[in-house]
């Protein structure tokens, strides 16, 4: 899938949506979700991102 907007994104994001939206490799993403201070949601072996909790990441990102 092909999102042009923010708004077009789930509420969740799985690691191929944040590669696309942060323009990494899908195993970069994997290996930020992995990462210390990354709001990953684990449900099980799956790991997820909200939508909201990552915009609020790459905002503090930007302010460092």
């Amino acid at each position: 899938t092909t999102y042009t907007s923010l708004d077009q994104l789930p509420i969740t994001l799985r690691a191929e949506e944040v590669a696309a939206v942060l323009g990494i490799s899908r195993a970069g993403a994997y290996t930020l979700m992995r990462s210390k201070g990354f709001p990953t949601i684990f449900i099980g072996k799956r790991m997820v991102v909200q939508k909201d909790k990552l915009l609020a990441w790459m905002d503090a990102k930007a302010e460092e």
